[in-house]
């Protein structure tokens, strides 16, 4: 795969006349937050935060005039506490704020929030799974979810998004001291699905929490995900895999705001993507504050284009605040299937079709491995693998 690299090095610091170093008035991994609507201006597209997403194909969750006319319903299984709540209840926010109008608009058009507790010093004995089906075809849905590690609990939760409708939704993930979160989230939608899904984690004093992203389904799937550390020696790592065929839209957007000393964060994201008008976007932000030194951070995007038509933007962004640093870093890289690669596959006698499938599987297969729920696994490999059907038909 012929690929296009940027790599950060360090970033000097502005100095004013009282040796301080300058926080920028407009940082690019800084977003304004509320929780009401109205603060938030209805996007136009010329925005940084909305210039890649169609916003015709929002079905209105953007500008107020998508109504809830359905509910979500979610099933949840595992060691775990779930309940349901109302909009009063003190827990709801400890995640984070809503970043843009349609996280605001989702907020307060929730009528019930569904809680998620691993209680504290539990070690679940196996994945916790939280099933989320849509409201239906030509329906409305905005929900909120929250997934809770108490102190020193530890605890792997899938959340499995499936079904039709119009979806408006927030996901709280709320890390305690020395607690382990691992989260699998798997979009898997009906062909005529939108999502626009904003997820928040925050984390305690040496907690750790590993995110897995993966979109494959619906018709337009933008997924805002937002890290924040509370404490000292949080570690944070956000995985992903997109494959987007003909006519999706597949969009990631993440944020990892280092605010305090000594933490770590690790983006890693791959997508392929098929087909005629094929979109993925993928943004991601690291900002490193003044205050937070001894960050560790690097994040990487790779796209694989298989077909003529389809179309990956990928944006990292890297702003660091602070000369006192352990290290930082992005790359991105877009290609297509490298000719070699298929000459090599094929020399030795294994037809083109299966040559091309065998590059796409290694490209994912790095990140399918850190999967350590097998049945997920295996259910994604052979998804996957039906995606691959497309490309060779």
């Amino acid at each position: 795969m012929s690929t296009t690299e940027t790599d950060a090095a360090q970033h000097g610091l502005t100095e004013h006349s009282h040796g301080g170093p300058v926080i920028p008035q407009a940082s690019r991994g800084e977003r304004f937050r509320s929780y009401d609507v109205e603060a938030f201006e209805v996007p136009g597209g010329r925005e940084e935060n909305w210039r890649f997403t169609p916003l015709k194909r929002l079905k209105g969750l953007h500008d107020g005039s998508a109504t809830a006319t359905g509910n979500l319903k979610i099933e949840v299984t595992g060691e775990a506490t779930a309940e349901t709540v109302g909009r009063d209840d003190a827990r709801i926010g400890n995640g984070g704020v809503p970043a843009d109008r349609v996280a605001a608009q989702a907020w307060s058009s929730f009528t019930e929030a569904t809680v998620v507790t691993v209680p504290k010093e539990t070690k679940a004995s196996g994945p916790i799974t939280v099933t989320v089906d849509g409201p239906g075809a030509d329906q409305v849905a905005f929900g909120h979810l929250q997934i809770r590690a108490e102190q020193f609990a530890e605890a792997v939760v899938v959340i499995d998004y499936r079904g039709s409708g119009t979806i408006g939704d927030n996901v709280e993930f709320v890390v305690a001291d020395g607690a382990q979160l691992r989260v699998v989230s798997i979009h898997d939608f009906a062909a005529d699905a939108t999502q626009v899904s904003s997820e928040h984690a925050t984390l305690g004093r040496d907690a750790v929490f590993r995110h897995f992203a993966v979109t494959l389904g619906g018709d337009l799937v933008r997924v805002n995900t937002t890290v924040n550390y509370a404490d000292k020696g949080g570690d944070a790592e956000l995985l992903g895999i997109y494959f987007a065929d003909a006519g999706q839209h597949l969009e990631h957007r993440m944020l990892v705001d280092h605010s305090v000393p000594n933490c770590r964060s690790n983006v890693l994201y791959k997508g392929a993507l098929q087909g005629d008008s094929a979109h993925s976007v993928w943004i991601g932000d690291v900002l490193i504050q003044a205050a937070a030194e001894a960050t560790d951070t690097y994040e990487l995007n790779r796209n694989l284009v298989l077909t003529e038509g389809a179309r990956a933007d990928s944006v990292p962004n890297l702003e660091i605040e602070t000369g006192e640093i352990e290290g930082a870093g992005h790359a991105s890289a877009t290609g297509r299937f490298d000719d070699e690669q298929l000459f090599y596959l094929q020399a030795r006698g294994i037809p083109q079709d299966q040559a091309r499938r065998l590059v796409v599987r290694g490209f994912f297969g790095e990140l399918l491995q850190k999967i350590n729920v097998p049945e997920v696994r295996e259910r994604l490999e052979a998804e996957i693998e039906e995606e691959l059907a497309v490309v060779g038909a």
